[in-house]
C-alpha cells in the first residue's frame, strides 16, 4: 500500500491538488500490477465516487504525465502509473506492452524497450504503441 505521504507528494510533483478521489485514483493505479479500465477503476474506489470527477481526474493525471493510456485491439481504454521520469513535457510512451490471451489483462514491460524504428521521409511520429499477445506468467500451465 502507498503511504498518503507518498501520494501527497507524487501529485504535488505533477502540480496538482491533493483531492480525496486523486488520492484515491492514484493509490488504485499505483497498487495495480496491470492497466485497468475506468469501470474497474470506479469499481476500487468508494460507492461515492462521482464518475464525471474519475473521468476528470484520469484526463488531469494523464495531461500531467502522471498515467499513460494503453491501448489494444479492443475499444476499451486502459491507464497505467508512468514511470518517476515522465512529465507533461516529456511523456512519450517508450516501453511495450503485453495482453495476457487468457486473463485479458495488459502489463507495462517498463524493462522491454520499444525497438528503434525508421519512418520514410515526411512521416513524424506522435506516439508509439507496441503491444504484444501471448500468456502471462500467472496464466501459465504449471
Amino acid at each position: 500500500m502507498t503511504s498518503p505521504d507518498r501520494l501527497a507528494q507524487t501529485l504535488s510533483k505533477h502540480g496538482l491538488r491533493q483531492t480525496p478521489v486523486r488520492k484515491a485514483v492514484l493509490q488504485v493505479l499505483s497498487e495495480a500490477t496491470y492497466a485497468l479500465s475506468g469501470g474497474e477503476i470506479e469499481q476500487l474506489l468508494p460507492p461515492d465516487t462521482d464518475r464525471i470527477t474519475l473521468y476528470r481526474t484520469l484526463k488531469s493525471f494523464e495531461e500531467s504525465g502522471l498515467i499513460h493510456r494503453v491501448i489494444d485491439a479492443s475499444d476499451i481504454i486502459r491507464y497505467a502509473s508512468c514511470s518517476i521520469e515522465c512529465s507533461a513535457q516529456a511523456h512519450f510512451d517508450n516501453h511495450v506492452h503485453f495482453k495476457c490471451t487468457a486473463c485479458q489483462h495488459i502489463f507495462c514491460l517498463n524493462q522491454v524497450a520499444i525497438p528503434a524504428v525508421t519512418l520514410p521521409a515526411k512521416f513524424e511520429a506522435q506516439t508509439r504503441d507496441y503491444l504484444l499477445s501471448g500468456t502471462c506468467r500467472e496464466c501459465q500451465p504449471s
